[in-house]
């Protein structure tokens, strides 16, 4: 084992001297260097002043400076836009007591109720049984302005005309206000 290592040392030794004579070009990491040859035959180098694994203060602030100005023109742009306006279709079943009812004052009770962001539309008798016959109304609410249940308890207070309201039909619709921006 005594010979093994001693083997060892001496090539050990041999490849270091052999590495002394060679002479192996370092290339730096943050500069570059080019040569080229003039006219005379010179050897010019030419240096380039990249730092790759450096910061440069003077794009990073130029870059933020673009950007900010891009979110203001961003934002600016999108302000100008109208909000959607949350909206429901109903129709709604308003059925009476029973066939003496008045149908006429019944409707005329129930479009009596007005507020911010409710719009009545058309309303028809539909027949119910024996005779009886209930009003099919229809109705567009703004989703923040007009609750639904609000609306039914209002249209049941008319407790001499209106035995109950039934929701036909529900559709959500997302409506936007449309305006012309000129830009």
């Amino acid at each position: 084992m005594l010979i093994a290592v001693q083997l060892l040392m001496k090539r050990e030794g041999e490849l270091e001297a052999q590495l002394a004579k060679v002479s192996i070009p370092v290339i730096a990491a943050s500069t570059f260097s080019t040569q080229s040859t003039s006219e005379g035959g010179k050897k010019e180098e030419e240096e380039d002043d990249i730092d790759l694994f450096g910061s440069d203060d003077e794009e990073d602030t130029e870059a933020e400076r673009i950007k900010e100005e891009r979110l203001v023109a961003y934002a600016a742009k999108t302000s100008k836009k109208p909000a959607l306006i949350a909206k429901s279709n109903m129709i709604l079943y308003v059925k009476p007591w029973d066939d003496e009812t008045d149908m006429a004052e019944m409707e005329k009770q129930v479009r009596s109720i007005q507020c911010d962001g409710l719009l009545w539309g058309a309303a028809k008798l539909v027949p119910l049984a024996y005779g009886i016959k209930k009003l099919q109304i229809s109705s567009v609410v703004e989703d923040d302005k007009v609750s639904v249940d609000w609306l039914q308890e209002q249209i049941e207070a008319f407790e001499e005309l209106v035995q109950s309201v039934d929701i036909a039909a529900f559709n959500k619709n997302m409506k936007t206000a449309w305006l012309r921006i000129e830009e």
